[in-house]
Protein backbone atom coordinates (compact mmCIF):
# COMPACT_ATOMS: atom_id res chain seq x y z
CA UNK A 1 0.00 0.00 0.00
CA UNK A 2 1.27 3.47 -0.85
CA UNK A 3 -0.14 7.00 -0.85
CA UNK A 4 -0.81 9.15 -3.87
CA UNK A 5 -2.24 12.55 -4.76
CA UNK A 6 -3.46 14.29 -7.86
CA UNK A 7 -5.78 12.79 -10.47
CA UNK A 8 -3.34 10.47 -12.28
CA UNK A 9 -4.24 7.58 -10.00
CA UNK A 10 -7.54 8.93 -8.74
CA UNK A 11 -9.44 7.74 -11.82
CA UNK A 12 -7.42 4.60 -12.60
CA UNK A 13 -8.84 1.12 -12.24
CA UNK A 14 -6.33 -1.28 -10.66
CA UNK A 15 -5.59 -4.64 -12.21
CA UNK A 16 -7.18 -7.67 -10.62
CA UNK A 17 -5.01 -8.89 -7.69
CA UNK A 18 -3.37 -12.27 -8.04
CA UNK A 19 -5.41 -15.24 -6.76
CA UNK A 20 -8.22 -13.02 -5.45
CA UNK A 21 -10.80 -15.56 -6.67
CA UNK A 22 -9.37 -18.04 -4.16
CA UNK A 23 -9.78 -15.70 -1.21
CA UNK A 24 -12.58 -15.10 1.26
CA UNK A 25 -13.03 -12.14 3.59
CA UNK A 26 -14.68 -11.77 7.00
CA UNK A 27 -15.63 -8.49 8.68
CA UNK A 28 -16.23 -8.07 12.40
CA UNK A 29 -19.02 -5.51 12.67
CA UNK A 30 -21.06 -3.78 9.98
CA UNK A 31 -20.26 -0.14 10.66
CA UNK A 32 -19.04 2.33 8.06
CA UNK A 33 -15.48 0.93 8.08
CA UNK A 34 -16.62 -2.63 7.38
CA UNK A 35 -19.09 -1.63 4.69
CA UNK A 36 -16.45 0.55 3.04
CA UNK A 37 -13.93 -2.28 3.23
CA UNK A 38 -16.36 -4.66 1.56
CA UNK A 39 -17.02 -2.10 -1.19
CA UNK A 40 -13.29 -1.72 -1.83
CA UNK A 41 -12.90 -5.51 -1.98
CA UNK A 42 -15.62 -5.65 -4.64
CA UNK A 43 -14.66 -2.56 -6.64
CA UNK A 44 -10.86 -2.48 -6.48
CA UNK A 45 -10.02 -5.96 -5.22
CA UNK A 46 -12.51 -7.48 -7.69
CA UNK A 47 -13.34 -10.14 -5.11
CA UNK A 48 -16.51 -12.17 -5.57
CA UNK A 49 -19.25 -10.79 -3.34
CA UNK A 50 -20.34 -14.26 -2.24
CA UNK A 51 -16.85 -14.69 -0.71
CA UNK A 52 -17.35 -11.68 1.60
CA UNK A 53 -19.03 -12.20 4.99
CA UNK A 54 -20.04 -9.43 7.43
CA UNK A 55 -20.86 -10.39 11.05
CA UNK A 56 -23.14 -8.02 12.95
CA UNK A 57 -24.17 -8.38 16.59
CA UNK A 58 -27.40 -6.40 16.04
CA UNK A 59 -30.18 -6.90 13.53
CA UNK A 60 -29.24 -3.79 11.51
CA UNK A 61 -26.07 -2.53 9.84
CA UNK A 62 -24.54 0.94 9.96
CA UNK A 63 -22.78 1.18 13.32
CA UNK A 64 -22.68 4.79 14.55
CA UNK A 65 -24.11 6.12 11.25
CA UNK A 66 -27.71 5.62 12.25
CA UNK A 67 -31.13 7.09 11.65
CA UNK A 68 -34.21 5.11 12.65
CA UNK A 69 -37.94 5.73 12.54
CA UNK A 70 -38.94 3.34 15.30
CA UNK A 71 -42.71 2.68 15.11
CA UNK A 72 -42.89 2.51 18.91
CA UNK A 73 -40.51 5.34 19.86
CA UNK A 74 -40.31 7.75 16.93
CA UNK A 75 -37.36 9.27 15.11
CA UNK A 76 -33.92 8.52 16.59
CA UNK A 77 -30.48 9.88 15.65
CA UNK A 78 -27.65 9.34 18.09
CA UNK A 79 -25.44 11.82 16.28
CA UNK A 80 -24.72 13.56 13.00
CA UNK A 81 -21.75 13.59 10.66
CA UNK A 82 -20.01 16.74 9.46
CA UNK A 83 -18.19 16.38 6.13
CA UNK A 84 -15.94 18.51 3.94
CA UNK A 85 -14.39 18.69 0.47
CA UNK A 86 -11.19 16.87 1.31
CA UNK A 87 -12.44 13.59 2.69
CA UNK A 88 -10.45 12.02 -0.11
CA UNK A 89 -11.09 8.35 0.66
CA UNK A 90 -14.78 8.89 1.43
CA UNK A 91 -15.44 10.57 -1.90
CA UNK A 92 -13.26 8.04 -3.72
CA UNK A 93 -15.64 5.40 -2.38
CA UNK A 94 -18.96 7.15 -2.94
CA UNK A 95 -18.20 8.12 -6.54
CA UNK A 96 -18.86 4.42 -7.22
CA UNK A 97 -21.95 3.88 -5.06
CA UNK A 98 -25.21 4.48 -6.99
CA UNK A 99 -27.71 6.91 -5.52
CA UNK A 100 -30.99 5.39 -4.40
CA UNK A 101 -32.93 8.54 -5.25
CA UNK A 102 -31.34 10.07 -8.35
CA UNK A 103 -31.19 7.98 -11.56
CA UNK A 104 -27.78 7.62 -13.22
CA UNK A 105 -26.03 9.41 -10.36
CA UNK A 106 -23.65 8.35 -7.62
CA UNK A 107 -23.98 9.24 -3.95
CA UNK A 108 -21.12 11.69 -4.51
CA UNK A 109 -22.92 13.32 -7.45
CA UNK A 110 -26.07 13.72 -5.39
CA UNK A 111 -24.14 15.12 -2.42
CA UNK A 112 -22.13 17.50 -4.62
CA UNK A 113 -25.18 18.92 -6.37
CA UNK A 114 -27.06 19.38 -3.11
CA UNK A 115 -24.27 21.30 -1.39
CA UNK A 116 -23.58 23.44 -4.45
CA UNK A 117 -27.23 24.42 -4.74
CA UNK A 118 -27.76 24.85 -1.00
CA UNK A 119 -24.42 25.68 0.65
CA UNK A 120 -24.16 25.33 4.40
CA UNK A 121 -23.56 28.23 6.77
CA UNK A 122 -24.89 29.39 10.12
CA UNK A 123 -26.59 32.71 10.86
CA UNK A 124 -26.40 32.24 14.64
CA UNK A 125 -23.57 30.17 16.10
CA UNK A 126 -24.42 30.65 19.78
CA UNK A 127 -27.08 32.02 22.10
CA UNK A 128 -27.33 33.19 25.71
CA UNK A 129 -29.94 34.75 27.99
CA UNK A 130 -32.70 32.42 26.78
CA UNK A 131 -32.48 32.66 23.04
CA UNK A 132 -30.61 35.90 22.47
CA UNK A 133 -27.86 35.88 19.83
CA UNK A 134 -24.51 35.66 21.63
CA UNK A 135 -23.08 37.84 18.83
CA UNK A 136 -19.87 35.90 18.34
CA UNK A 137 -19.70 37.81 15.02
CA UNK A 138 -17.48 35.17 13.42
CA UNK A 139 -14.64 36.28 15.68
CA UNK A 140 -12.21 33.98 17.49
CA UNK A 141 -11.32 36.51 20.22
CA UNK A 142 -7.94 34.87 20.76
CA UNK A 143 -5.34 36.75 22.74
CA UNK A 144 -1.82 36.89 21.35
CA UNK A 145 -0.85 34.36 24.00
CA UNK A 146 -3.68 32.02 22.98
CA UNK A 147 -2.67 32.28 19.33
CA UNK A 148 0.91 31.41 20.23
CA UNK A 149 -0.27 28.38 22.22
CA UNK A 150 -2.15 27.11 19.16
CA UNK A 151 0.90 27.73 16.97
CA UNK A 152 3.15 25.90 19.42
CA UNK A 153 0.78 22.91 19.50
CA UNK A 154 0.65 22.88 15.70
CA UNK A 155 4.46 22.71 15.55
CA UNK A 156 4.97 20.14 18.32
CA UNK A 157 6.14 16.63 17.37
CA UNK A 158 3.65 13.83 17.98
CA UNK A 159 5.89 12.01 20.44
CA UNK A 160 6.11 15.11 22.65
CA UNK A 161 2.32 14.98 23.08
CA UNK A 162 1.98 11.33 24.05
CA UNK A 163 -0.37 10.94 27.04
CA UNK A 164 -0.74 14.71 27.40
CA UNK A 165 -4.10 16.42 27.80
CA UNK A 166 -5.40 19.62 26.23
CA UNK A 167 -5.20 21.14 29.69
CA UNK A 168 -1.45 20.46 29.66
CA UNK A 169 -0.91 22.81 26.72
CA UNK A 170 -3.51 25.57 27.18
CA UNK A 171 -4.42 27.90 30.04
CA UNK A 172 -7.58 29.64 31.24
CA UNK A 173 -7.02 32.62 28.98
CA UNK A 174 -7.36 30.35 25.93
CA UNK A 175 -10.50 28.68 27.29
CA UNK A 176 -12.26 32.08 27.46
CA UNK A 177 -11.91 32.56 23.70
CA UNK A 178 -14.57 31.98 21.07
CA UNK A 179 -12.09 29.65 19.40
CA UNK A 180 -12.43 27.18 22.27
CA UNK A 181 -16.21 27.59 22.34
CA UNK A 182 -16.41 26.75 18.63
CA UNK A 183 -13.86 23.98 18.87
CA UNK A 184 -15.13 22.24 22.00
CA UNK A 185 -18.76 22.14 20.93
CA UNK A 186 -18.21 21.35 17.25
CA UNK A 187 -15.88 18.41 17.88
CA UNK A 188 -16.89 17.48 21.48
CA UNK A 189 -13.42 17.96 22.94
CA UNK A 190 -12.93 18.29 26.69
CA UNK A 191 -9.95 19.68 28.60
CA UNK A 192 -8.94 16.17 29.68
CA UNK A 193 -8.84 14.82 26.13
CA UNK A 194 -5.76 14.17 24.02
CA UNK A 195 -3.58 17.14 23.11
CA UNK A 196 -2.18 14.98 20.31
CA UNK A 197 -5.64 14.49 18.79
CA UNK A 198 -6.35 18.22 19.00
CA UNK A 199 -3.08 18.89 17.19
CA UNK A 200 -4.01 16.39 14.47
CA UNK A 201 -7.37 18.12 14.09
CA UNK A 202 -5.76 21.55 13.73
CA UNK A 203 -3.33 20.25 11.13
CA UNK A 204 -5.97 18.21 9.33
CA UNK A 205 -8.47 21.07 8.99
CA UNK A 206 -6.18 24.12 8.89
CA UNK A 207 -7.72 24.96 5.49
CA UNK A 208 -11.11 25.34 7.19
CA UNK A 209 -10.18 27.58 10.11
CA UNK A 210 -11.97 30.49 8.45
CA UNK A 211 -15.16 28.43 8.19
CA UNK A 212 -15.14 27.38 11.82
CA UNK A 213 -17.19 30.29 13.24
CA UNK A 214 -20.10 29.95 10.80
CA UNK A 215 -19.76 26.31 9.62
CA UNK A 216 -19.33 27.39 6.00
CA UNK A 217 -16.60 24.73 5.86
CA UNK A 218 -19.13 21.94 6.36
CA UNK A 219 -21.29 19.87 4.07
CA UNK A 220 -24.18 17.60 5.01
CA UNK A 221 -26.17 14.79 3.46
CA UNK A 222 -29.78 15.31 2.39
CA UNK A 223 -31.16 12.89 4.98
CA UNK A 224 -29.75 11.19 8.06
CA UNK A 225 -26.53 9.26 7.45
CA UNK A 226 -28.20 5.85 7.55
CA UNK A 227 -30.49 6.64 4.64
CA UNK A 228 -28.03 8.82 2.74
CA UNK A 229 -24.82 6.79 3.16
CA UNK A 230 -25.36 3.36 4.71
CA UNK A 231 -28.37 2.15 2.71
CA UNK A 232 -26.80 2.89 -0.70
CA UNK A 233 -23.68 0.94 0.33
CA UNK A 234 -25.77 -1.98 1.51
CA UNK A 235 -27.76 -2.06 -1.74
CA UNK A 236 -24.49 -2.02 -3.67
CA UNK A 237 -23.08 -4.90 -1.63
CA UNK A 238 -26.29 -6.91 -1.74
CA UNK A 239 -26.34 -6.53 -5.51
CA UNK A 240 -22.90 -8.17 -5.50
CA UNK A 241 -24.18 -10.98 -3.25
CA UNK A 242 -22.18 -10.05 -0.14
CA UNK A 243 -23.34 -12.03 2.90
CA UNK A 244 -24.72 -10.11 5.90
CA UNK A 245 -24.93 -12.29 9.01
CA UNK A 246 -26.99 -10.52 11.69
CA UNK A 247 -27.59 -11.31 15.37
CA UNK A 248 -24.12 -12.83 15.45
CA UNK A 249 -21.50 -11.86 17.99
CA UNK A 250 -17.78 -12.38 17.39
CA UNK A 251 -16.45 -13.15 20.86
CA UNK A 252 -12.83 -13.96 19.98
CA UNK A 253 -10.26 -14.11 17.20
CA UNK A 254 -7.27 -16.38 17.70
CA UNK A 255 -3.84 -15.62 16.23
CA UNK A 256 -0.59 -17.47 15.82
CA UNK A 257 2.92 -16.06 15.48
CA UNK A 258 5.68 -17.80 13.55
CA UNK A 259 9.07 -16.12 13.29
CA UNK A 260 8.29 -12.74 11.68
CA UNK A 261 4.71 -13.43 10.62
CA UNK A 262 1.36 -13.19 12.38
CA UNK A 263 -1.78 -14.93 11.16
CA UNK A 264 -5.41 -14.95 12.27
CA UNK A 265 -6.32 -18.61 12.48
CA UNK A 266 -9.79 -18.82 14.00
CA UNK A 267 -12.98 -16.80 14.57
CA UNK A 268 -15.25 -17.77 17.45
CA UNK A 269 -18.83 -16.61 17.07
CA UNK A 270 -22.02 -16.79 19.11
CA UNK A 271 -25.42 -17.26 17.45
CA UNK A 272 -28.63 -18.07 19.33
CA UNK A 273 -26.57 -18.69 22.49
CA UNK A 274 -24.54 -21.32 20.63
CA UNK A 275 -20.79 -21.10 20.09
CA UNK A 276 -19.14 -22.11 16.84
CA UNK A 277 -15.83 -21.50 15.15
CA UNK A 278 -14.51 -20.67 11.72
CA UNK A 279 -11.03 -21.96 10.94
CA UNK A 280 -9.27 -19.51 8.66
CA UNK A 281 -7.15 -20.64 5.73
CA UNK A 282 -4.05 -18.77 4.60
CA UNK A 283 -6.17 -17.34 1.77
CA UNK A 284 -8.82 -16.00 4.16
CA UNK A 285 -8.78 -12.35 5.25
CA UNK A 286 -10.33 -10.85 8.37
CA UNK A 287 -11.01 -7.17 9.06
CA UNK A 288 -11.63 -6.30 12.72
CA UNK A 289 -13.42 -3.21 13.98
CA UNK A 290 -11.79 -2.84 17.41
CA UNK A 291 -13.71 -0.61 19.79
CA UNK A 292 -16.86 1.44 19.25
CA UNK A 293 -17.98 4.92 20.28
CA UNK A 294 -21.65 3.87 20.41
CA UNK A 295 -21.18 0.60 22.32
CA UNK A 296 -23.68 0.19 25.19
CA UNK A 297 -25.78 3.15 24.07
CA UNK A 298 -29.10 3.26 25.91
CA UNK A 299 -32.33 5.03 25.04
CA UNK A 300 -34.95 6.73 27.18
CA UNK A 301 -38.27 8.30 26.27
CA UNK A 302 -40.51 11.17 27.35
CA UNK A 303 -41.20 9.53 30.70
CA UNK A 304 -37.86 7.81 31.41
CA UNK A 305 -34.22 8.83 31.46
CA UNK A 306 -31.79 6.49 29.69
CA UNK A 307 -29.89 4.21 32.07
CA UNK A 308 -26.11 4.54 31.85
CA UNK A 309 -24.83 1.10 30.86
CA UNK A 310 -21.46 0.49 32.53
CA UNK A 311 -21.28 -3.22 31.70
CA UNK A 312 -18.34 -4.36 29.54
CA UNK A 313 -19.31 -3.90 25.91
CA UNK A 314 -18.96 -6.75 23.44
CA UNK A 315 -16.57 -4.97 21.09
CA UNK A 316 -14.38 -3.82 23.98
CA UNK A 317 -14.26 -7.34 25.43
CA UNK A 318 -13.29 -8.69 22.02
CA UNK A 319 -10.48 -6.15 21.66
CA UNK A 320 -9.21 -7.00 25.16
CA UNK A 321 -9.00 -10.69 24.23
CA UNK A 322 -7.21 -9.86 21.02
CA UNK A 323 -4.81 -7.42 22.72
CA UNK A 324 -3.73 -10.07 25.24
CA UNK A 325 -2.28 -12.11 22.40
CA UNK A 326 0.26 -9.59 21.11
CA UNK A 327 1.57 -6.17 22.27
CA UNK A 328 1.14 -4.74 18.76
CA UNK A 329 -2.64 -5.21 18.99
CA UNK A 330 -3.08 -2.10 21.16
CA UNK A 331 -4.26 -1.26 24.66
CA UNK A 332 -8.05 -0.96 24.82
CA UNK A 333 -7.99 -0.13 28.52
CA UNK A 334 -6.71 3.36 27.61
CA UNK A 335 -10.09 4.10 26.04
CA UNK A 336 -12.82 2.14 27.79
CA UNK A 337 -12.12 2.32 31.53
CA UNK A 338 -13.10 5.92 32.43
CA UNK A 339 -16.73 6.44 31.45
CA UNK A 340 -16.88 9.67 33.48
CA UNK A 341 -14.54 11.17 30.87
CA UNK A 342 -15.85 9.49 27.72
CA UNK A 343 -19.63 9.93 27.98
CA UNK A 344 -22.13 12.48 26.86
CA UNK A 345 -25.79 12.40 26.02
CA UNK A 346 -27.78 13.31 22.95
CA UNK A 347 -31.51 13.51 22.29
CA UNK A 348 -33.78 13.48 19.25
CA UNK A 349 -36.60 15.98 19.69
CA UNK A 350 -39.52 15.82 17.26
CA UNK A 351 -41.94 18.74 17.03
CA UNK A 352 -45.44 17.53 16.28
CA UNK A 353 -46.83 20.95 15.36
CA UNK A 354 -45.61 24.49 14.65
CA UNK A 355 -46.11 25.99 18.11
CA UNK A 356 -42.36 26.25 18.76
CA UNK A 357 -41.35 27.12 15.18
CA UNK A 358 -41.35 30.95 15.67
CA UNK A 359 -38.74 30.63 18.46
CA UNK A 360 -36.55 28.55 16.17
CA UNK A 361 -36.92 30.99 13.27
CA UNK A 362 -35.96 33.91 15.51
CA UNK A 363 -32.63 32.24 16.25
CA UNK A 364 -31.69 30.55 12.96
CA UNK A 365 -33.39 33.22 10.78
CA UNK A 366 -34.64 30.54 8.37
CA UNK A 367 -37.83 28.58 7.77
CA UNK A 368 -37.37 25.01 9.06
CA UNK A 369 -39.90 23.73 6.50
CA UNK A 370 -38.09 25.18 3.47
CA UNK A 371 -36.26 21.95 2.65
CA UNK A 372 -33.00 23.89 2.70
CA UNK A 373 -30.27 24.53 5.30
CA UNK A 374 -31.85 25.52 8.62
CA UNK A 375 -29.41 26.13 11.50
CA UNK A 376 -26.38 25.32 9.32
CA UNK A 377 -24.75 23.33 12.12
CA UNK A 378 -25.11 23.36 15.86
CA UNK A 379 -26.35 26.33 17.85
CA UNK A 380 -24.47 26.31 21.16
CA UNK A 381 -26.12 27.66 24.29
CA UNK A 382 -23.14 29.57 25.62
CA UNK A 383 -24.49 30.01 29.16
CA UNK A 384 -25.90 26.48 29.50
CA UNK A 385 -24.78 24.49 32.54
CA UNK A 386 -24.92 21.35 30.39
CA UNK A 387 -23.07 23.20 27.60
CA UNK A 388 -25.81 22.03 25.28
CA UNK A 389 -26.05 22.50 21.55
CA UNK A 390 -28.81 21.74 19.06
CA UNK A 391 -29.17 21.56 15.30
CA UNK A 392 -31.86 21.25 12.67
CA UNK A 393 -30.65 19.73 9.42
CA UNK A 394 -32.52 20.03 6.15
CA UNK A 395 -36.07 18.82 6.66
CA UNK A 396 -37.34 16.22 6.23
CA UNK A 397 -34.39 14.50 7.93
CA UNK A 398 -36.07 11.13 7.32
CA UNK A 399 -37.74 10.04 4.09
CA UNK A 400 -40.77 8.89 6.07
CA UNK A 401 -41.05 12.14 8.05
CA UNK A 402 -44.42 13.95 7.67
CA UNK A 403 -44.27 17.51 6.38
CA UNK A 404 -45.68 18.95 9.60
CA UNK A 405 -42.93 17.52 11.83
CA UNK A 406 -39.46 18.90 12.56
CA UNK A 407 -36.62 16.71 13.88
CA UNK A 408 -34.00 18.35 16.11
CA UNK A 409 -30.75 16.84 17.37
CA UNK A 410 -29.67 18.02 20.84
CA UNK A 411 -26.65 17.15 22.94
CA UNK A 412 -25.02 18.11 26.23
CA UNK A 413 -21.32 17.78 27.02
CA UNK A 414 -21.72 17.98 30.81
CA UNK A 415 -24.16 15.26 31.86
CA UNK A 416 -23.41 15.44 35.61
CA UNK A 417 -24.26 19.13 36.15
CA UNK A 418 -27.74 20.41 37.13
CA UNK A 419 -29.57 22.21 34.33
CA UNK A 420 -30.62 25.84 34.31
CA UNK A 421 -34.35 25.14 34.19
CA UNK A 422 -34.68 21.55 35.36
CA UNK A 423 -32.13 21.91 38.18
CA UNK A 424 -30.92 18.33 37.83
CA UNK A 425 -28.23 16.60 35.75
CA UNK A 426 -29.04 15.80 32.15
CA UNK A 427 -28.33 12.10 32.71
CA UNK A 428 -31.22 12.00 35.22
CA UNK A 429 -33.69 13.81 32.99
CA UNK A 430 -36.52 12.23 31.05
CA UNK A 431 -37.02 13.15 27.42
CA UNK A 432 -39.77 15.58 28.36
CA UNK A 433 -37.48 17.29 30.90
CA UNK A 434 -34.68 17.60 28.33
CA UNK A 435 -37.15 19.20 25.94
CA UNK A 436 -38.18 21.70 28.62
CA UNK A 437 -34.53 22.61 29.25
CA UNK A 438 -34.13 23.21 25.51
CA UNK A 439 -37.31 25.29 25.34
CA UNK A 440 -36.06 27.43 28.21
CA UNK A 441 -32.84 28.22 26.34
CA UNK A 442 -34.84 28.72 23.14
CA UNK A 443 -36.62 31.64 24.80
CA UNK A 444 -40.05 30.12 25.41
CA UNK A 445 -41.67 31.92 28.38
CA UNK A 446 -41.38 29.81 31.51
CA UNK A 447 -45.15 29.71 32.07
CA UNK A 448 -45.59 28.01 28.66
CA UNK A 449 -42.69 25.56 28.70
CA UNK A 450 -44.59 22.67 30.24
CA UNK A 451 -47.53 23.11 27.88
CA UNK A 452 -45.37 23.40 24.73
CA UNK A 453 -43.30 20.36 25.68
CA UNK A 454 -46.42 18.19 25.47
CA UNK A 455 -46.48 18.79 21.70
CA UNK A 456 -43.08 17.12 21.27
CA UNK A 457 -41.50 13.68 21.43
CA UNK A 458 -37.99 13.29 22.84
CA UNK A 459 -35.79 10.18 22.76
CA UNK A 460 -32.63 10.75 24.84
CA UNK A 461 -29.58 8.57 24.25
CA UNK A 462 -26.76 8.02 26.74
CA UNK A 463 -23.45 7.01 25.15
CA UNK A 464 -20.78 5.93 27.63
CA UNK A 465 -17.92 5.70 25.10
CA UNK A 466 -18.81 8.44 22.63
CA UNK A 467 -15.45 10.26 22.99
CA UNK A 468 -13.35 7.25 23.98
CA UNK A 469 -11.05 7.78 20.99
CA UNK A 470 -10.14 11.26 22.33
CA UNK A 471 -8.56 9.89 25.52
CA UNK A 472 -4.84 10.67 25.93
CA UNK A 473 -2.69 8.02 24.31
CA UNK A 474 0.85 7.06 23.40
CA UNK A 475 2.43 5.08 20.59
CA UNK A 476 1.13 1.53 20.48
CA UNK A 477 -2.18 2.19 22.24
CA UNK A 478 -3.92 1.79 18.89
CA UNK A 479 -2.90 -1.08 16.60
CA UNK A 480 -1.70 -0.18 13.13
CA UNK A 481 -4.22 -0.91 10.40
CA UNK A 482 -2.01 -3.79 9.33
CA UNK A 483 0.42 -4.62 12.15
CA UNK A 484 3.97 -5.53 11.21
CA UNK A 485 4.12 -9.17 10.12
CA UNK A 486 0.34 -9.53 9.66
CA UNK A 487 -0.44 -11.64 6.60
CA UNK A 488 -4.22 -12.02 6.65
CA UNK A 489 -5.76 -9.55 9.10
CA UNK A 490 -6.23 -5.84 9.66
CA UNK A 491 -7.80 -3.46 12.16
CA UNK A 492 -10.24 -0.86 10.85
CA UNK A 493 -12.30 1.98 12.25
CA UNK A 494 -11.75 4.75 14.78
CA UNK A 495 -9.36 2.82 17.03
CA UNK A 496 -6.91 1.72 14.33
CA UNK A 497 -3.72 3.71 13.75
CA UNK A 498 -2.98 5.43 10.45
CA UNK A 499 -0.91 8.41 9.35
CA UNK A 500 -1.85 12.08 9.87
CA UNK A 501 -5.63 11.69 9.87
CA UNK A 502 -7.92 12.37 12.84
CA UNK A 503 -10.70 10.32 14.41
CA UNK A 504 -14.46 10.95 14.88
CA UNK A 505 -14.93 11.41 11.13
CA UNK A 506 -16.47 9.34 8.36
CA UNK A 507 -13.20 9.79 6.49
CA UNK A 508 -11.18 7.99 9.18
CA UNK A 509 -13.38 4.90 9.02
CA UNK A 510 -13.22 4.75 5.23
CA UNK A 511 -9.49 5.51 5.10
CA UNK A 512 -8.56 2.69 7.48
CA UNK A 513 -10.74 0.31 5.47
CA UNK A 514 -9.17 1.36 2.18
CA UNK A 515 -5.64 1.01 3.57
CA UNK A 516 -6.47 -2.42 4.99
CA UNK A 517 -7.91 -3.78 1.73
CA UNK A 518 -5.16 -2.30 -0.44
CA UNK A 519 -2.45 -3.70 1.83
CA UNK A 520 -3.76 -7.24 2.25
CA UNK A 521 -4.61 -7.63 -1.45
CA UNK A 522 -1.55 -5.70 -2.61
CA UNK A 523 -3.73 -3.55 -4.86
CA UNK A 524 -1.61 -1.53 -7.28
CA UNK A 525 -3.30 1.83 -6.88
CA UNK A 526 -2.47 4.60 -4.45
CA UNK A 527 -4.59 5.41 -1.43
CA UNK A 528 -5.24 9.19 -1.51
CA UNK A 529 -3.05 10.87 1.06
CA UNK A 530 -4.54 13.08 3.76
CA UNK A 531 -5.04 16.51 2.22
CA UNK A 532 -1.75 18.33 2.76
CA UNK A 533 -3.09 21.77 3.70
CA UNK A 534 -0.82 21.93 6.75
CA UNK A 535 2.17 22.00 4.35
CA UNK A 536 0.73 24.70 2.08
CA UNK A 537 1.90 28.21 2.95
CA UNK A 538 -1.29 29.72 1.45
CA UNK A 539 -3.55 27.86 3.89
CA UNK A 540 -1.21 28.64 6.77
CA UNK A 541 -1.24 32.35 6.02
CA UNK A 542 -5.01 32.38 5.57
CA UNK A 543 -5.53 30.53 8.87
CA UNK A 544 -3.19 32.96 10.62
CA UNK A 545 -5.15 35.92 9.32
CA UNK A 546 -8.49 34.40 10.32
CA UNK A 547 -7.35 33.48 13.84
CA UNK A 548 -6.12 37.06 14.32
CA UNK A 549 -9.64 38.30 13.44
CA UNK A 550 -8.20 40.36 10.60
CA UNK A 551 -5.49 42.17 12.60
CA UNK A 552 -2.19 42.82 10.84
CA UNK A 553 1.03 41.20 11.98
CA UNK A 554 2.41 44.72 12.38
CA UNK A 555 -0.06 45.23 15.24
CA UNK A 556 1.38 42.42 17.35
CA UNK A 557 2.92 43.44 20.66
CA UNK A 558 6.68 42.89 20.56
CA UNK A 559 9.71 43.99 22.60
CA UNK A 560 11.54 46.96 21.01
CA UNK A 561 14.46 44.80 19.87
CA UNK A 562 12.13 42.43 17.97
CA UNK A 563 10.25 45.38 16.48
CA UNK A 564 13.58 46.62 15.07
CA UNK A 565 14.29 43.20 13.55
CA UNK A 566 10.76 43.15 12.14
CA UNK A 567 11.29 46.49 10.34
CA UNK A 568 14.49 45.22 8.73
CA UNK A 569 12.76 42.00 7.69
CA UNK A 570 9.88 43.88 6.05
CA UNK A 571 12.37 46.01 4.13
CA UNK A 572 14.02 42.86 2.73
CA UNK A 573 10.75 41.33 1.48
CA UNK A 574 9.51 44.47 -0.25
CA UNK A 575 8.78 43.76 -3.90
CA UNK A 576 8.99 39.98 -3.45
CA UNK A 577 6.42 37.22 -3.66
CA UNK A 578 6.52 37.00 0.14
CA UNK A 579 5.19 40.53 0.44
CA UNK A 580 2.57 39.70 -2.17
CA UNK A 581 1.41 36.65 -0.19
CA UNK A 582 1.26 38.55 3.09
CA UNK A 583 -0.83 41.28 1.45
CA UNK A 584 -3.10 38.76 -0.30
CA UNK A 585 -3.98 37.15 3.02
CA UNK A 586 -4.38 40.56 4.71
CA UNK A 587 -1.50 40.18 7.12
CA UNK A 588 0.10 43.44 5.98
Amino acid sequence: MYYSNGNYEAFAKPQKPKDVDLKSAYFVGSGLASLAGACFLVRDGQMKGENIHIFEELNIAGGACDGINDPNKGFIIRGGREMEDHFECLWDLFRSIPSLDTPDASVLDEFYWLNKKDPNYSLCRATLNQGEDAKTNNKFNLSQKGSMEITKLFMTKDEDLYDKTIDDVFDEEFYKSNFWLYWQTMFAFEKWHSALEMKLYIQRFIHHIGGLPDFSALKFTKYNQYESLILPMMKYLEAHHVNFIYNTKVIDVQFETKQNSKRAKQIIIEQNNQLSQIDLLDTDLIFITNGSCTENSSLGNDEHAPVLNTQPGGCWELWKKIAQQDPSFGHPEKYCTDIEKTNWESATITLNDNTITPYIEKICKRDPHSGKVVTGGIVTVKDSSWLCSWTINRQPHFKSQPDNKIVIWFYGLYTNVPGDYMKKPMKECTGREITMEWLYHLGVPTDRISEYAKNTTCIPCMMPYITAFFMPRTKGDRPYVVPEGAINFAFIGQFAETTRDCVFTTEYSVRTAMEAVYTLLNIDRGVPEVFASCYDVRYLLDATSKMMDGEKITSLKMPPILRLVEKKAFKKIQGTIIEELLERYKLL
